[in-house]
């Protein structure tokens, strides 16, 4: 069924900007209407992905108001009641281990029914997203709990994740929900635990496919202001601006948000804070791209080295094996054997090795364990023991 979607006026004028030297403060259907953006031009405006960003927008009490709205057009989709009033609270996660840092949450807010919503967006993909989810989620599910309390004290808890990449290969779905089912009958176990999983490039995928309707989906139009702003592939999407600053003229929250996000992208030292933010993740994601390819060059070595082991090895045990058995079917298994033993050890031992020396020049550099281990592969408690060593 076609959706119902407004005609966009004079469509054809809208472009999406590679470049935002060619961005012309005002396009022809604009004309006749107040801008919305007022003083910054948008190749300015921060991008809301970024955790900085968000989080000083979306994670503020005097944003309060506009936060609730999202949150209800996320929540809406899994059916839970209407959010009235939220409260911020503490962001911070303890680590399992003595040595972990604090893992920053992006936000943590509770209802008025007294849920948590934890909030999280990923700006790159470098965690197992799931998991890192489930570790939040019970952190935060038990952290009420003291002494003398009863599990049925204990409130429910919504992870949402806003993702910059893509997770699921199973769905192109860019909005995705999970709870606990029974497997046949498909009731639900329980309403304390809820998982959101927001997906931004196949939003920006299904908005260029012309399959989204942001007058008619609050969600929608909430999550292409997300997506508006593309810092990682150098984009402004002009259309969607135009859409939402039509939309904006009838929806306060909106426009509030645009309002504030103007503000904040115009505020010298919060555009610093968040420029020093990107910093970071361009670092980081360096880091991670030099630990990939110093693997790949371990395992290219260790399977070079593993063969010359094994062929001596094979040798060996073939030259043995053809003594006893008084066959050349000895002298060929030996060898065979021997290769598949000797390079399965080269890339083991090699993996390791090199895995260690990218761990103990991370944490010179102040990585955190939880950040090196899932960058390295190594456990958490080797990571810690290397740490301890420095």
């Amino acid at each position: 069924m076609p959706l119902n979607i407004p005609l966009r006026p004079n469509s054809s004028s809208i472009t999406v900007m590679e470049d935002a030297g060619f961005y012309k403060q005002k396009s022809a259907n604009q004309t006749g209407r107040e801008k919305l953006l007022k003083h910054v031009p948008l190749e300015k405006l921060m991008d809301l992905k970024v955790d900085y960003a968000f989080k000083q927008l979306f994670g503020s009490d005097k944003n309060k108001d506009i936060t609730v709205v999202f949150l209800n057009a996320i929540l809406k989709k899994s059916g839970r009641k209407v959010i009235k009033e939220i409260a911020f609270t503490s962001t911070e996660s303890g680590g399992e281990y003595v040595d972990d840092k604090q893992s920053r949450l992006d936000f943590l807010a509770i209802t008025d029914e007294n849920e948590r919503i934890n909030v999280e967006i990923q700006f790159t993909n470098k965690y197992d997203m799931v998991k890192r989810s489930i570790y939040y989620w019970a952190g935060i599910y038990r952290s009420p709990l003291q002494k003398r309390m009863s599990y049925k004290e204990l409130q429910p808890v919504i992870a949402i994740n806003i993702m910059n990449f893509n997770l699921f290969q199973q769905t192109d779905r860019f909005h995705t929900m999970y709870h606990l089912y029974e497997d046949e009958e498909k009731f639900k176990l329980t309403d304390v635990m809820g998982f959101h999983f927001i997906e931004m490039p196949k939003l920006i995928r299904d908005w260029k496919n012309g399959n989204l309707d942001p007058w008619n989906d609050v969600l929608v139009r909430w999550l292409l202001m997300l997506g508006m702003v593309d810092y990682r592939n150098k984009k402004v999407y002009d259309d969607i601006y135009q859409e939402l600053e039509a939309i904006a003229m009838k929806d306060k929250s909106v426009r509030a948000a645009f309002q504030n996000w103007e503000q904040l992208s115009m505020t010298q030292e919060e555009y610093f804070a968040y420029e020093s933010r990107l910093k970071q993740i361009n670092d980081e994601e360096a880091a991670q791209r030099e630990a990939e390819l110093r693997l790949q060059e371990a395992k290219e070595k260790a399977i070079r080295e593993g063969r010359e082991e094994g062929f001596v090895k094979g040798l060996e045990e073939g030259k043995k094996d053809g003594r006893v058995e008084g066959k050349q079917e000895g002298l060929a298994k030996g060898i065979a054997e021997g290769k598949a033993e000797g390079i399965a050890e080269g890339i083991k031992e090699g993996e390791k090795s090199t895995q260690e020396k990218i761990a103990r020049r991370l944490l010179i550099n102040d990585m955190d364990s939880e950040t090196v281990a899932e960058t390295t592969g190594l456990s958490i408690e080797r990571v810690i023991q290397l740490q301890r060593e420095i």
